[in-house]
């Protein structure tokens, strides 16, 4: 097909040789191949060099479509391997759909706009699950137990702020010790799998000498920052969570407390090798690096 385009584009089997880099006897004895494969006569010669027949002019114009599908087909396929085209999986949850997870899916996007993105929301355990299944490509978590067939990549650290109901005495202050939470009716979530945040809440009020005194459990951020809403206790979320504005809802930063502090980890298989993947870990890595900066240059 390349050589036909060629002689029909030129009208000049010598011409066409010169531009294909061939000597003219290969170049003919191809033309009278195809010919023959496609049974009819595709030019007719003339003084000046060949003219196409209608058969050849329809050829012609398919021929042209082929040869543009090829090349289109040729660089997707580049772009696949480059991980630029295609589709990715990720599971994400609660409090860290609020802040990162959108910031780190509006970077991906924005560079990679022809990556098919789908999202799962999924609790901790069923995240794990689908990655060993390979349901999902990428997760993201905190609190996660090491697990030799799935790896655990640290993106930001965030702080845990209380979640505190605007007419609450607490919410005149500007930080709030850790201390002055024993007693108090608190709202713990998530339930479900653990470790997880309440086992994070339950050692920091213990380190503290005091247990928390809990009102109500729900399965995720969002509810339970409502229920501070109502006015049912306090909650300690994390700093994601308290990008989430609800009225009559306050957010104080724990004072004196560095060790109250949560991973935000994306979770994904080793063996996992896609292009696609590669270059989704290169856009959390690259936010990462940044925010981690910011860090160091604010303290």
């Amino acid at each position: 097909m390349k050589y036909f385009i060629a002689v029909a584009q030129e009208l000049n089997f010598s011409r066409a040789a010169v531009a294909l880099n061939i000597s003219q006897p290969p170049l003919t004895r191809q033309i009278q191949q195809l010919e023959e494969e496609v049974g009819a006569q595709l030019f007719i010669r003339t003084s000046k060099g060949v003219e196409l027949t209608q058969a050849g002019r329809i050829l012609l114009e398919e021929g042209l479509n082929i040869r543009s599908m090829i090349e289109q087909t040729a660089e997707r396929t580049r772009q696949a391997g480059r991980g630029e085209i295609g589709r990715i999986d990720i599971g994400i949850f609660g409090s860290g759909t609020f802040d990162v997870i959108p910031q780190l899916l509006l970077r991906f996007r924005n560079t990679y706009p022809n990556v098919n993105v789908v999202l799962h929301t999924m609790a901790k355990s069923e995240q794990i699950e689908a990655l060993r299944q390979r349901r999902i490509t990428v997760g993201f978590n905190r609190l996660l137990d090491p697990c030799t067939d799935i790896t655990v990549e640290r993106v930001t650290t965030e702080a845990i702020m209380v979640a505190v109901n605007a007419l609450h005495p607490l919410a005149k202050e500007t930080s709030i010790p850790l201390q002055a939470l024993k007693g108090q009716p608190m709202v713990m979530f998530p339930t479900g799998h653990r470790p997880n945040f309440i086992d994070k809440i339950i050692e920091l009020c213990s380190r503290e000498g005091f247990l928390p005194n809990v009102s109500q459990e729900t399965t995720d951020a969002l509810t339970g920052i409502a229920l501070v809403a109502s006015g049912l206790g306090l909650s300690l979320v994390a700093e994601s969570a308290a990008r989430l504005q609800l009225p009559g809802v306050v957010y104080r930063p724990l004072k004196d407390a560095p060790q109250a502090v949560v991973d935000l980890s994306c979770i994904y298989r080793p063996d996992d090798t896609s292009p696609t993947l590669m270059r989704f870990l290169e856009v959390v890595r690259q936010y990462s690096k940044e925010v981690d900066a910011g860090a160091e240059h604010a303290a």
